[in-house]
């Protein structure tokens, strides 16, 4: 089980990440780049997963940047219990984590993907050159 103390440990592990606060929420980012955020359900998205007849996560969430919605939804159809979505973001390349439901290594290497795609070109290939992942 992760924890947001978790998040924000491995995500500042990369390099070039900040945090900041978006939305009474904190953000990671590289290159002003969001790439991971704490995501509490709002009424609204209650609202919609209960109409979707879908189950209500009760721990953290975080919101991870995925390469496109392909990438989404394979995610959600491997891992129902971990990964979900909402009709907030629907057309968008993120899916919402339930942190409770993964594990850290799992948790890392998700963080780590979202941070490769959003980082410049030049800072990820050093980062895979001196061995990062």
């Amino acid at each position: 089980m992760a924890t947001f103390d978790d998040v924000r440990r491995l995500a500042l592990a990369l390099p070039q990440t900040s945090e900041k606060t978006s939305w009474g929420n904190l953000m990671f980012c590289v290159a002003k780049k969001g790439f991971v955020w704490e995501r509490p359900l709002r009424k609204a998205d209650i609202a919609a997963l209960t109409e979707l007849g879908r189950e209500i996560p009760a721990g953290e969430v975080i919101g991870l940047r995925v390469a496109d919605e392909t990438a989404k939804h394979e995610l959600i159809a491997a891992e129902p219990e971990v990964f979900f979505t909402i009709p907030h973001f629907d057309g968008y390349p993120a899916v919402l984590v339930r942190l409770d439901a993964i594990d850290e290594a799992e948790l890392r290497e998700m963080i780590t993907d979202a941070w490769l795609d959003r980082a410049p070109k030049r800072v990820a290939a050093q980062f895979l050159a001196d061995g990062g992942r």
